[in-house]
């Protein structure tokens, strides 16, 4: 005769649990409300409450204020950060689509408090990214991502960044120096591509254009090797078509 497989219950933390219906109970009075309210909504013997509330507030899960109890800052945080990752998977879906329909690498960078940020890249074995030999962050003068959010930069901003990041030549078709690239990034029309040549890193070519998202600068790029170079024009201009519906998907992440 056979056996009955029984599954096995789950090891389950009563502490945990209580101390969760406290916070459930916290969060459903915006102003707050004093322990032993909390302890009657929860269910709890109120010197359990106590214990549980003093270790919550401690950890800044709960903050006490004027004898209530109100949620803190670390409850706060872990919202702030499911909606960081919920964006970037959005980035992540937007990159990978755009990347499927083009075979080509796709990257997104943010220009964020001084800095260049590479938020997200979508590539594949068969069209792989760009394999950084410098750090993309001192280098913003010489790939497309980076000329193209230093364009989008006032002007005191701009000299900001290059004051911290030199202009240096990368390779031997890299802008020269300081003046040069002024020249070239003031020369841009507002949503006009950026386009690179092997400035960044030999055998490649990249080119790049604006995302508008309020006030801080975005940008999308793609690369193809140097003796693919016939594509990069035709599939930036595709780009760049889309750009309003590629902007709705990723101006969200903005923020991150």
């Amino acid at each position: 005769m056979a056996t009955a497989t029984r599954t096995a219950a789950p090891t389950l933390i009563g502490s945990v649990q209580r101390a969760l219906r406290l916070l459930e109970s916290a969060g459903s009075h915006p102003d707050g409300a004093p322990a032993k309210q909390l302890a009657r909504e929860a269910g709890l013997p109120l010197p359990t409450a106590y214990h549980l509330l003093r270790t919550l507030a401690h950890e800044g899960y709960l903050r006490r204020e004027k004898g209530v109890f109100v949620l803190g800052d670390a409850v706060q945080r872990l919202a702030h950060g499911d909606g960081s990752q919920n964006r970037r998977s959005k980035i992540t879906e937007s990159l990978g689509r755009w990347h499927d329909a083009t075979g080509v690498p796709v990257y997104f960078a943010v220009y964020d408090d001084g800095e260049i940020d590479l938020v997200s890249v979508a590539d594949s074995p068969a069209a792989p990214a760009v394999a950084h030999g410098a750090d993309i962050r001192e280098t913003g003068h010489a790939h497309a991502l980076g000329q193209c959010l230093l364009s989008r930069l006032d002007e005191e901003s701009r000299h900001d960044h290059l004051d911290r990041y030199p202009v240096r030549p990368l390779t031997p078709y890299s802008v020269p120096d300081r003046r040069t690239l002024l020249e070239r990034l003031g020369s841009l029309a507002p949503a006009e591509p950026v386009v690179e040549r092997q400035e960044y890193r030999l055998g490649t070519v990249c080119a790049a254009v604006p995302i508008e998202a309020g006030a801080t600068a975005g940008a999308v790029a793609i690369s193809v090797p140097l003796h693919q170079q016939d594509r990069l024009l035709p599939a930036i201009e595709r780009l760049h078509r889309e750009i309003e519906s590629l902007a709705s998907a990723l101006a969200v992440s903005i923020s991150i």
